[in-house]
């Protein structure tokens, strides 16, 4: 049985931005963290704070909290809701799932923690939005850490779904998790594997395979077309946030190699919605809340704002690589 200090720190993987006040490094630091900082701090402005919590890991004195994994999943889970024609949120309140429909059936982004989540959050919030889950064809797997597959075994055995992840985290969930818990379900068994450039595709719709390593080396950033009545827009859904892997310098590395290049891909293809699989980032819960039918959407950030938000990321991680080599 996993102890509650290891549950703790489990917890502390996934979840950090649940508790995001923006960061105070506690020491002057140095030249070139400072610089980063400061590129993140201008790139976050007032709308974009909640990503500038991966700053603490810049400050020599921080000690990452410990949440208690077990509290966050009993917190109620919010209402599911519609944030376009084609994109449903139906998670908890820390951990999301979504859900594309197409022409052919439902495509599923990520799974929750384990079988009873699924059951009680993901089917019966499709239900109550008028979506039929046997028709879940396809569950996307971000990245092989228990709050995002633990509830994929419910759709593969009660609805033949099939299960995609990346050919890399297959293998880390068939071989050595970096992170387990009770409180999460089994992974799934390897199912369809995808690496980058790859392309899933159900019925009208085609979701673009990125690889985003770092967060896990086989992170799933899942690119793809939503509509809201006769405008369409390209979305992203940034798959694996935190720095939850520890002092590995050549890790963090390919985390800013990811975020660089996804800047570069997502300013090529014009993405100008930015949405995460933890609320705590994107705000989805209180954006959903204040999603009308005749305002502006607020998961359409433009396409600039999907910039700032990756250099966020990408300057933090700079920063904490900068410190880790001084």
């Amino acid at each position: 049985m996993t102890s509650r200090r290891a549950l703790l720190k489990m917890g502390c993987a996934c979840c950090v931005a649940l508790a995001a006040p923006a960061y105070a490094v506690a020491q002057t630091p140095s030249p070139e963290v400072a610089q980063h900082l400061a590129a993140a701090r201008g790139a976050a402005g007032s709308d974009l704070g909640a990503y500038l919590v991966l700053g603490r890991s810049a400050d020599p004195n921080f000690k990452a909290p410990a949440p208690d994994l077990e509290a966050l999943m009993k917190i109620p889970a919010p209402p599911p809701g519609r944030a376009f024609d084609n994109l449903y949120f139906v998670g908890s309140k820390w951990v999301s799932t979504w859900a594309i429909t197409t022409s052919d059936g439902i495509i599923l982004i990520d799974a929750m923690d384990n079988e009873e989540e699924a059951e009680r959050i993901v089917e019966n919030g499709l239900k109550s939005l008028g979506l039929d889950p046997a028709k879940v064809k396809t569950v996307i797997v971000t990245h092989g850490h228990g709050d995002h597959y633990g509830g994929a075994n419910f759709f593969a055995q009660k609805y033949q779904s099939r299960i995609v992840a990346s050919d890399v985290d297959w293998t880390m969930m068939e071989t050595k998790l970096e992170f387990d818990t009770p409180l999460w379900g089994r992974p799934p068994k390897r199912d369809v594997s995808v690496v980058d450039g790859d392309k899933v595709t159900l019925g009208d719709t085609t979701i673009d395979i990125l690889i985003t390593p770092g967060h896990t080396m086989g992170t799933i950033s899942p690119i793809f077309d939503v509509r809201s009545g006769s405008q369409k827009h390209r979305a992203m859904l940034w798959g694996g946030t935190a720095f939850n892997f520890g002092k590995k310098p050549e890790r963090l590395q390919a985390y800013i190699d990811a975020t660089a290049r996804t800047r570069e891909v997502a300013k090529q293809q014009g993405v100008e919605v930015f949405i995460s699989n933890h609320n705590g980032y994107d705000g989805a819960v209180d954006k959903l809340a204040a999603k009308t039918g005749d305002g502006p959407n607020p998961f359409v950030l433009g396409a600039p704002t999907v910039q700032r938000a990756l250099t966020v990321m990408n300057e933090c991680a700079q920063a904490t690589l900068a410190l880790w080599k001084s």
